[in-house]
């Protein structure tokens, strides 16, 4: 039986070629994925391992709470000099870091925002720091010095003494460029940027004099790593944290696990997808493939051949094509995952170089998924083939399914279909996490029950196009739209694997539309201001930004959105946010719910609607707080105003939040301008800031793409890794065609005997895959719509505006793919079709 399994793959090779690339492009999918993973896991270690080879004992101490009796912004100088003299340590470097990006020629930051860091060069007796090697010059020596890492001084065009132009969190500044160096530290050599400082300069910058934020220490020959840790620990404040380097590189190693684990987990479930797309392409091959070898299995059977024998010979194929489009797949994956890191890079992800790292766990995988996949979709074909009677089926070519089989799947069908839809819509009612658990669970009920029932579904669905096709297209939509019904099952599967990308694409449509007006409608109606003012990495900026702009010209009003928290009684900690009185209600658009605002300007709060419900706070009540830093005080609520997603908690003047705090944690500036936004404004806001590239002015346009644009980018990701399920749905349609072709010759054949031409033979062929394609995306655009309602409800009181939107343009523009899918995919089949020879079609059995 091994060798008529591989005989009949040898034999119906061609057919067998759509599964072979279904297969294979799932299969590439997941073995992509788990190569890049690892690829991408090996080089972070790589690189985290480098930056502490030489650390023996790692010190973080980020200061003292605002309630400590002592005040603390971290480690001093003279704690770092007391763990330099611990017996066994060679050498303690202090740290110290923070934004600093270095501006390019025009003026632009030469990194990306995040990705600009700044940090101290610590010499050592010798006048070096062991963490850099310099390629050129010398570290920083004063407060008008700094070094670049190589590679942003290659992208800026610097050398050594030219004048470089640094962004931090204050004004920007000039700098003398002193030296070049390389580093082992990851962010640098995943393409980010690193400006360093003199000490001194650093803790001005980023910390406060004489204080740094960590220290890492080196050990001398033969010194414990556990022995430095317990003599460094008593030296260091009780909030310090002192671990060994070992504990540091495991740490690390964890770290990194866990953020590519993400990604892999992201990358697998996309896979899964397109496997179990590629499932409804595989059990249609061998179902049509056992159709037709109907006579040669019952002469099988009647020469002795068993059902176990006949199901084994049909797996045992499924299986040997399996292995083939797994050896395949895993060489096509080993490709995408070299080419993936390049890609990422171009699009600038900053991602560590290393080697591809090809394990045995991917090789392993790849070839399970393949050969599973296609022998478990293969099942049910294998046990059609072995209850053929062997004298009942010698008279046929075609096996019919019993009215019986077809009644049981239909009610087994509608009773899934059912569970599944009360199960989502229960979700929906219920709301929040848990409901959103209840409506995944029902999804995968109500997809399955779909699936089962819409051979059923077939035949209602097309024919409302029937008299379309009819009218429009003669005797070939006539042909079209009966050839689209007679096997329901076989229409029913080719459009499950189209209905199952359609629904995912559907849904995350609907919800990022949704979500995106939402968002869109929410920055209309709160933010009233021309611009708003931000740092490039969405980093807090310093308060004399705020000064700048408030007196820069044009300026009709300005207001900080400064963040903080003021303690309650009980020590029940409040949101606070401090704004300019007077000015806020300027440039965002508050609804005072009760009281007013004006009592801001004397010192008074208000509070947003659902703080003041969930503690029973009211206008004119006066609460006990404290300020950050430990001052107690007494305010008074003057105003009640509706909730937003911009501003909440409570509302207090800035000026008075700020003098609690030692730094202000300030993330946006809202400015109105006379005249509204123009490009005369927008420059007066520039050139009042010193033509900072470390902040970011934006128009009412870019604040929307700036809170939308997300949105937008994550549907967008989304549709790339469904590409490749839909990729394998349109192959099905291309197999499901061909093979029926193939299955109709002696009816094409007479059709054409009888007097249809060519023309009218390959237009049957393409309306028949256009009804199959537009009807497994009927499916999948209500399925999908359903689903994105019932996920909607659950975060809808999350949102503030959120209100279902059904995107009909892009719902059409799917329908319309759909019929553009269907017609190239009946491109090789129709033309298959219509060069068939009358005579030996006719002929054919």
């Amino acid at each position: 039986m091994l060798r008529t399994a591989l005989r009949n793959v040898l034999a119906h090779k061609a057919r067998l070629l759509m599964t072979v690339l279904a297969v294979m492009l799932g299969v590439a999918f997941v073995s992509g994925t788990l190569i890049f993973s690892d690829t991408l896991h090996n080089a972070f270690r790589q690189q985290s391992n480098k930056g502490l080879d030489k650390v023996a004992v790692g010190v973080e101490d980020y200061g003292s709470r605002p309630d400590d009796a002592e005040q603390r912004p971290g480690i001093s100088q003279a704690q770092v000099a007391k763990i330099a003299a611990v017996p066994g340590a060679d050498t303690a470097t202090g740290l110290v870091n923070g934004f600093a990006g270095a501006a390019d020629r025009d003026g632009k930051l030469i990194a990306q925002g995040w990705s600009n860091r700044g940090g101290n060069f610590f010499p050592g007796k010798d006048g070096k720091d062991w963490r850099y090697a310099f390629t050129g010059g010398h570290g920083p020596a004063d407060s008008g010095e700094i070094a670049l890492d190589r590679g942003t001084a290659e992208k800026g065009g610097y050398q050594v003494g030219d004048k470089v132009r640094i962004a931090t969190n204050r004004p920007v500044k000039e700098y003398t460029l002193a030296g070049v160096f390389t580093t082992d530290q990851g962010e640098v050599n995943s393409g980010g940027s690193l400006v360093l400082f003199d000490t001194r300069t650093a803790q001005e910058l980023f910390l406060k004099p004489g204080f740094f934020s960590s220290a890492l220490v080196t050990a001398g020959p033969g010194a414990d790593q556990a022995a430095l840790q317990n003599a460094i620990t008593p030296l260091v404040s009780k909030d310090a944290t002192v671990r060994t380097g070992t504990q540091l590189a495991a740490e690390e190693e964890q770290s990194v696990t866990e953020s590519t684990k993400t990604l892999t987990q992201i990358l697998l479930g996309f896979a899964g997808i397109a496997l179990f797309v590629g499932v409804f392409l595989i059990s249609n091959t061998f179902t049509m493939l056992v159709a037709q070898r109907t006579k040669e299995l019952a002469l099988m059977r009647a020469v002795g051949a068993s059902r176990k024998q006949i199901t084994r010979s049909i797996l045992a194929e499924a299986g040997i094509v399996g292995l083939i489009a797994s050896v395949i797949g895993f060489a096509v994956g080993l490709a995408m995952a070299s080419g993936l890191d390049p890609l990422m890079k171009a699009l600038g992800a900053q991602l560590p170089s290393g080697p591809l790292v090809v394990g045995p766990t991917p090789v392993i995988a790849s070839l399970a998924v393949g050969v599973l996949i296609t022998m478990f979709a293969a099942w049910l074909p294998a046990r059609r083939a072995a209850k053929i009677p062997p004298v009942a089926a010698m008279s046929s070519v075609h096996a019919t399914p019993s009215m019986k089989s077809l009644v049981v799947r239909n009610v087994i069908g509608a009773l899934v279909t059912a569970v599944g839809a009360a199960t989502v819509v229960g979700g929906a009612a219920m709301g929040k996490d848990t409901g959103r658990v209840l409506i995944g669970a029902g999804a995968f009920l109500a997809l399955i029950g779909i699936i089962i029932l819409i051979p059923l579904l077939s035949r209602p669905v097309i024919a409302l196009v029937r008299p379309f096709l009819n009218r429009v297209f003669k005797i070939s939509g006539k042909l079209a739209g009966l050839n689209s019904v007679r096997n329901p099952r076989r229409t029913g599967a080719t459009a499950s694997a189209l209905a199952i990308g359609l629904t995912l694409v559907t849904g995350l449509t609907v919800l990022g539309v949704t979500m995106g007006r939402a968002i869109d409608k929410q920055t209309t109606e709160v933010i009233k201001a021309d611009y708003m003012v931000t740092m490039a990495n969405k980093s807090s900026m310093d308060r004399s930004v705020i000064d700048t702009l408030a007196k820069a010209k044009g300026v009709s009003a300005s207001s900080p959105q400064q963040y903080g928290t003021l303690e309650g009684p009980g020590n029940s900690g409040q949101n606070a946010v401090g704004v300019t009185p007077g000015d806020v209600e300027k440039v965002l658009n508050l609804s005072v719910v009760d009281g007013s605002l004006s009592g801001l300007a004397r010192g008074e709060v208000a509070v947003d609607e659902k703080t003041a419900a969930s503690e029973g706070f009211r206008v004119g009540q006066t609460l006990d707080m404290a300020y950050e830093d430990g001052k107690k005080t007494k305010l008074t609520i003057g105003g009640i105003y509706r909730h937003n997603d911009y501003l909440s908690g409570i509302m207090i003047d800035d000026r008075l939040l700020a003098k609690h705090v030692e730094k202000p944690i300030i993330y946006s500036v809202y400015v109105s301008m006379d005249g509204g936004p123009s490009a005369a404004n927008a420059q007066s806001l520039i050139d009042s800031l010193g033509k900072n590239p470390a902040i970011v002015i934006m128009d009412s346009d870019d604040i929307r793409n700036e809170f939308g644009g997300v949105v937008n980018q994550m549907l967008n990701i989304m549709y790339g890794l469904l590409a490749m399920a839909l990729i394998i749905a349109v192959l099905g349609v291309v197999n499901t065609l061909a093979m029926s072709v193939f299955e109709r010759q002696q009816e094409i054949g007479m059709l054409r005997a009888i007097g249809l031409a060519r023309g009218k033979v390959k237009t049957m062929i393409r309306l028949e895959a256009v009804v199959i394609s537009v009807f497994g995306a009927v499916v999948g655009v209500v399925l999908g719509t359903f689903l994105a309602w019932a996920i909607g409800q659950t975060v809808k009181d999350q949102i503030a505006g959120y209100s279902l939107v059904i995107p009909w343009d892009r719902i059409g523009i799917f329908l319309v793919l759909a019929g553009v899918v269907g017609v190239l995919a009946a491109m090789w089949p129709a033309r298959s079709a219509a060069r068939l020879n009358m005579l030996s079609a006719i002929k054919a059995e």
